[in-house]
């Protein structure tokens, strides 16, 4: 009987293991920086800017 529950829980080791593996590979994967372009900010034309 013993042996039944061992192997129950090794298998339900290796189930939260590898969920918790796929998570940190999922949440390392959006935390990377995107190329993405960025934007510039708008050239000075020596106006003063319209303010209300």
């Amino acid at each position: 009987m013993s042996d039944k529950i061992s192997k129950a829980a090794i298998a339900a080791g290796a189930a939260i293991g590898s969920a918790a593996i796929a998570a940190a590979v999922m949440y390392a994967s959006k935390r990377k920086p995107k190329n993405e372009p960025q934007q510039l900010p708008p050239i000075p034309s020596g106006e003063k800017p319209e303010t209300d």
